[in-house]
């Protein structure tokens, strides 16, 4: 009667704490260079070194600027976050993707392309988008800067077990629909608080049919929901995804381990805290109208008018459609787009850049938009590279960036100026998360590409 998400927390109990948390194994720490500095500097308060350095990865992301990576970097205060990030793993002993290097790129699309996360495993990073690593089956989740400490010190944490709820969506996604839009679909149906206190489990036709790179925009965006993390239960597609990867399994020792891994899905009379359907039929591509992410629509929807909002959100909803510049009960296709997001942990991989290429081959860029195209990591590039993306998108007059966060967040220079409009395959559309003023509306890869070559918020539809 055990989920997945109990089999693979069961497996990593170290102890009970009596009346309190648990005591929980983690097998992979990923760390960045923003959260990571107060928890080297308490190791060295306490006079200790890191517990198990082999499973913990560093890299910088957040501040690391996508043009020009062999140079210094103009903000002082990026630039000392990244050299302290490099000196404090130097100290410690630990692996350090270093900045402009081929291993380089976003943590939490490094991870999984290199095998560092696989199925079964508990993963931690003080990052909330950690999520994104229960793609493969795994445990997955975002952790406080004094927790880093902990795991780093011990390789446990202590960890209030959340309750769990499935996710269950039948049927296949319809043309043009992607992760993206089933995530943003949860989000608005389940609100960003529906999930909060629990660790969700996707299941259902429509998951079963996701490729790698959608599951983990899946996961990735199961945070945004207020949940704890998201998992998929791994399977032959999973397995296609990380046989022969860096850090897998070889020879007998990958049979042996994906003979474990079939073993990782919940019984069939599991019970689950929560429980929720829906038809994948019901779901279109999808932008968002205001400033976080659960308020969104199906791209031929109209934004909802006042008298839909609970008189309770309406003073909040009109502050966002302020915000926004936006009205109630109207619809946003043909707004003027001036800004174009493709990257982000969210949507920073190959097949993200091979959906935006799809739609763009053989069109040119709207002459009043910039677009930046930004990959995940440096292999992503690579592979843009080799399969010919990187001339496609060249021809139809875009350019692409070195890796990093990018226009995700306003923490390198790829900020969005005041009152511009962006249509982004990123994760978040707080007031000012790409830049002071910036106007963000969430939306896949494919609509991006369709606003950046008519200039306007476009069903991606219309051209495939």
């Amino acid at each position: 009667m055990n989920t997945l998400f109990d089999k693979i927390w069961d497996r990593h109990v170290v102890q009970i704490v009596n009346g309190g948390p648990t005591q929980l194994y983690i097998d992979r720490l990923y760390a960045h260079e923003v959260t990571s500095p107060q928890a080297f500097d308490g190791l060295r308060a306490r006079g200790l070194k890191c517990f198990r350095p082999g499973q913990i990865i560093c890299m910088p992301d957040h501040n690391t600027p996508t043009h020009d990576q062999d140079k210094p970097i103009a903000d002082p205060v990026s630039q000392k976050q990244v050299d302290l990030l490099a000196r404090n793993c130097e100290e410690f002993g630990l692996t350090h993707y270093a900045m402009n290097t081929l291993d380089n790129g976003i943590v939490h699309v490094v991870g999984p392309e290199k095998g560092l996360s696989l199925p079964g495993m508990t993963i931690v990073c003080g990052d909330s988008h950690t999520s994104t690593h229960g793609a493969v089956g795994a445990i997955a989740f975002g952790i406080g800067t004094s927790e880093v400490e902990m795991v780093m010190a011990s390789q446990c944490i202590l960890q209030q077990k959340p309750k769990t709820m499935r996710i269950t969506v039948n049927g296949s996604l319809g043309k043009g629909v992607t992760a993206k839009d089933l995530a943003l679909f949860l989000m608005a149906r389940l609100t960003t608080s529906g999930a909060t206190g629990h660790f969700v489990e996707y299941a259902g036709q429509a998951v079963r049919e996701l490729s790698m790179e959608g599951r983990l925009t899946l996961c990735n965006l199961s945070i945004e929901m207020g949940a704890r993390g998201g998992i998929v239960a791994p399977d032959d597609i999973t397995f296609r995804y990380l046989k022969g990867r860096e850090y897998a399994p070889k020879g007998e020792e990958w049979e042996r381990a994906v003979a474990y891994w079939r073993t990782l899905r919940s019984d069939d009379d599991a019970f689950f805290d929560k429980e929720i359907t829906f038809d994948a039929s019901d779901i279109e591509p999808r932008v968002t109208y205001g400033t976080n992410p659960g308020m969104g629509i199906g791209i031929t929807e109209n934004i909802p008018s006042l008298d839909e909002i609970p008189e309770t959100s309406r003073a909040s909803f009109l502050k966002s459609l302020s915000y926004m510049g936006f009205e109630a009960g109207k619809s946003l296709l043909g707004t003027q787009v001036d800004y174009v997001f493709l990257g982000a942990c969210t949507n920073g991989r190959i097949e993200d850049f091979r959906a935006f290429a799809s739609l763009v081959k053989g069109r040119h860029k709207n002459e009043h938009v910039t677009a930046w195209l930004t990959s995940g990591s440096w292999m992503v590039l690579q592979q843009i590279i080799e399969e010919g993306i990187a001339d496609i998108l060249a021809a139809a007059g875009f350019e692409i960036r070195q890796p990093g966060c990018s226009a995700c967040l306003a923490m390198n220079d790829d900020k969005v100026p005041p009152g511009k409009l962006c249509v982004s395959t990123s994760n978040r559309n707080f007031e000012g998360r790409q830049g002071p003023g910036a106007r963000t509306v969430l939306a896949s890869p494919l609509v991006a590409a369709a606003a950046a070559v008519t200039g306007v918020v476009t069903d991606p539809r219309e051209f495939l």
